[in-house]
């Protein structure tokens, strides 16, 4: 999970304002210590942590809490607005067609972030050009041409030129016919006079819509004097901070760059070709909080499994605690497509308040099992589980090649994961959440329907 050490600290905070009896000043007062270590431990300089805390404190003591909205409940949402409030700097990249020039220093992942931003314009239909324009690492052309056949965007460069500017000319002109030209440029170890004025060159003919810087994030609070001198020299419209995922500084890139007032339009949250995600300020937090984030649930669905049906189940299911084996197999089925198993939880509201309790990587090999399992059952056993005792169980276990034990383990499963489903469904309060995050979706009607 992206921030996991952070996220952790903030749901900690977000619980100790949730279990408490009375919401005083002295209450508040802790609440604002405890945001401010977990903040400084995540790199946030300590300049913005007193501001955030300041203003979270003062708030919290000052302004009653609307109509409706408990104590604690509005203490709860002016940390989650401030929070957002501090990394939130605009709006993503248009999704038109455009060129978009990639910049950035050596080892920060840009020539990777390219093939990964391919991979996202392809997926929301757009047809893709690569231009490869890194003339200084040998390598480089390389490494975009296995991007590109990996996504299916095609890769335009020329081995041995030494001119970038002539090479982005020639693939603009090969790549007319494309929606998204996406130009990967030369990188240094440091911002020198030649990188600029080779990007400088690159602008002049490309005239790019976006020039996106590339950050790693593990630079911590140093991202925000790299975004600004960046800026500066080419005038820099986004950025992109890659390795968010298992960094402690992480916390520290992410509001140094918005501090600057750089717009954050992705990050980067692994090594797979899909781990790009678009950044809006208001999910992220709200992920980082514990609060889930089902929009970006659904959108992620409908790219990898292309089934709207599938999210309006998925939404059934979890507001209902009548479901059958079936429905568990095409969830499993459905999961697995997304992605790691830790970073779909993320998304559903209260999962993350649990992660101690989870053992992600053996329940992702449990998963796989189960499904095994449920491939040798009878369409009639996985309708009606109640049924599956006695020898359908060892009929069950020798067809998918494990034990009696394996298949009791995923009945347990099946009815633990029925009864916290139900348990989410007679939540008024979770189900009003996930009806504001999946767009007014009607969930009530929803579970009424089952």
């Amino acid at each position: 999970m992206v921030l996991e050490g952070l996220g952790k600290s903030l749901r900690d905070v977000i619980g100790h304002v949730g279990s408490s009896t009375i919401v005083d000043e002295s209450l508040i007062r802790e609440v604002s210590k405890e945001l401010q270590r977990a903040l400084l431990q995540a790199d946030v300089s300590v300049q913005l942590v007193l501001e955030l805390t300041n203003r979270v404190q003062e708030r919290a003591l000052s302004e009653k809490p609307p109509a409706g909205k408990s104590s604690k409940d509005h203490v709860i949402n002016i940390i989650y607005k401030e929070m957002v409030g501090l990394l939130d700097n605009g709006e993503g990249l248009a999704l038109k067609p455009q060129t978009i020039m990639m910049v950035g220093l050596y080892g920060q992942g840009k020539t990777t972030t390219t093939g990964k931003l391919a991979q996202y314009f392809i997926k929301k239909g757009f047809t893709v050009g690569l231009i490869g324009a890194d003339i200084y690492r040998p390598a480089a052309l390389d490494q975009l041409k296995q991007l590109g056949e990996k996504v299916n965007a095609e890769v335009y460069g020329e081995t041995g030129e030494k001119n970038a500017a002539a090479i982005v000319k020639r693939g603009l002109e090969k790549f007319s016919d494309k929606k998204i030209v996406i130009i990967d440029t030369s990188g240094r170890h440091a911002l020198e006079e030649d990188l600029i004025q080779e990007v400088k060159d690159i602008a002049a003919v490309a005239k790019p819509n976006e020039r996106v810087l590339v950050l790693d994030s593990q630079v911590g609070q140093q991202a925000g004097p790299q975004a600004e001198a960046f800026h500066n020299a080419v005038g820099v419209t986004g950025v992109i901070l890659t390795k968010m995922d298992g960094t402690a500084k992480g916390g520290g890139a992410l509001s140094a760059v918005a501090k600057t007032n750089a717009r954050i339009v992705f990050i980067g949250t692994g090594e797979h070709i899909r781990d790009l995600e678009p950044f809006e300020a208001d999910r992220f937090i709200s992920r980082l909080l514990g609060m889930g984030d089902l929009a970006s649930l659904v959108r992620l669905a409908k790219e990898e499994i292309g089934d709207d049906d599938a999210m309006e189940q998925l939404a059934r299911s979890m507001l209902s605690g009548r479901f059958t084996l079936s429905d568990m197999y095409q969830q499993m089925a459905a999961v697995t497509k997304l992605g790691p198993l830790q970073k779909v939880m993320s998304m559903i509201p209260g999962f993350s308040n649990m992660e101690d309790k989870i053992d992600y990587e053996a329940s992702q090999a449990k998963l796989s099992k189960f499904r095994v399992i449920m491939d040798s059952m009878t369409v009639n056993e996985k309708d009606e589980p109640n049924i599956i005792k006695g020898k359908r169980i060892e009929r069950i276990a020798r067809g998918a090649g494990v034990s009696s034990h394996d298949v009791k383990e995923l009945l347990k499963q099946y009815n633990q994961s029925k009864k916290m489903m139900g348990s989410i469904g007679k939540d008024r309060k979770m189900r009003k959440q996930m009806m504001k995050q999946l767009g007014g979706m009607d969930l009530d009607s929803l579970q009424d329907s089952q």
